[in-house]
Order: structure tokens, then C-alpha cells, then sequence
């Protein structure tokens, strides 16, 4: 998701899609150790989107 799109939500929603992401993360880690994870670049793609939610949050929070 792109950082313009995720600035459009609630704060509620953001937190959503945050536990959302932490899902998936630990759903991919899961696959990898078990090798079948064949597109690894989603780990760092996730990851990525996690942090990008983590800092609107922030943004949001602080005004």
C-alpha cells in the first residue's frame, strides 16, 4: 500500500491493517523456514509496509 493511500485512513483502520501486516509477516516467516516461501522479496516488502504504517500512525498520533 502506498503511504499517500494509508494517510487517507482512521487512525482505527491503520491499526487494523497494522495487526493485519504483523500477520502476514509471521505467515511468510512461517513458509520460509518450512521452504516454501519461492517469492522471498515479500518478507522485505512486508516489512517495509509495516514500517510505512507504523510511521503514519505516528504522524497521526503526534499532530
Amino acid at each position: 500500500m502506498k503511504a499517500e493511500e494509508l494517510r487517507d485512513l482512521s487512525l482505527d483502520e491503520l491499526k487494523a491493517e497494522h495487526v493485519r501486516l504483523l500477520k502476514e509477516r509471521f505467515n511468510l516467516r512461517i513458509k520460509r523456514s518450512m521452504d516454501q516461501l519461492p517469492q522471498t522479496h515479500l518478507m522485505k516488502q512486508t516489512k517495509r509496509d509495516i514500517a510505512r504504517v507504523k510511521t503514519i500512525m505516528r504522524e497521526k498520533t503526534d499532530g
